[in-house]
């Protein structure tokens, strides 16, 4: 069947949001354990929960610490963010050719339209379901057949895209197609070994899959 809904992770897809994830993790993490945490250690970290993150590190401050991360994270978004080459033209085109876009991130929704600002992608996405919109983050499919249905998509219309595994595995739990982004942070190999169905060089590679 044709593919007529796109689906996008943000953070390290959409928007080069790296250097200010492991910024933020450094900073925080220092804070409540000096010296013990280096830029290697917090790798792992991207791409599960702020809250599933820090219950593996201090289960009494968890809370404490996702506001001492959100509130560095904030401050420093748009000094830190970068764009990726060639997102903004995929975007549009996708929009001017009819396709159904939507965003799928485990980032709260405050920090996801500093994001989309930054971008210049706000004007594109009517659907953005963010951990606050779900019980189950990615990669349970509930955030995946979420955007769906405020679509009016069937997961075999659609193609899930992300550079972690939890939007390919997501997106295979959905039962979508899944692409992911060769400028993953954790290396291609290692998003290979998910086994996607398509590996993306640059994001207007897209077009041509599609």
């Amino acid at each position: 069947m044709k593919i007529n809904t796109v689906l996008f992770d943000l953070d390290g897809t959409l928007i080069n949001t790296n250097e200010l994830i492991i910024a933020s993790f450094l900073h925080t993490l220092n804070k409540y354990y000096p010296g013990r945490y280096k830029r290697e250690d917090v790798l792992p970290f991207i791409g599960p929960s702020l809250t599933e993150t820090f219950t593996s590190v201090d289960k009494e401050r968890v809370e404490e610490m996702i506001q001492c991360y959100r509130e560095f994270n904030h401050k420093m978004h748009d000094e830190l963010v970068e764009e990726y080459d060639t997102v903004y033209e995929t975007v549009t085109e996708l929009q001017e050719k009819g396709y159904k876009i939507g965003i799928v991130t485990t980032k709260a929704r405050g920090t996801v339209e500093m994001g989309l600002r930054f971008g210049r992608l706000k004007e594109f996405f009517d659907v953005v379901v963010t951990i606050e919109d779900v019980q189950n983050v990615k990669p349970d499919p509930e955030p995946i057949f979420k955007a769906l249905r405020l679509l009016d998509a069937k997961p075999e219309e659609a193609i899930m895209v992300g550079d972690n595994h939890h939007d390919i595995v997501a997106g295979q739990n959905a039962g979508t197609k899944t692409a992911g982004v060769a400028w993953t942070l954790k290396g291609r190999e290692y998003l290979e070994s998910y086994k996607p169905d398509y590996v993306l060089e640059k994001m207007s590679d897209l077009l041509k899959i599609l």
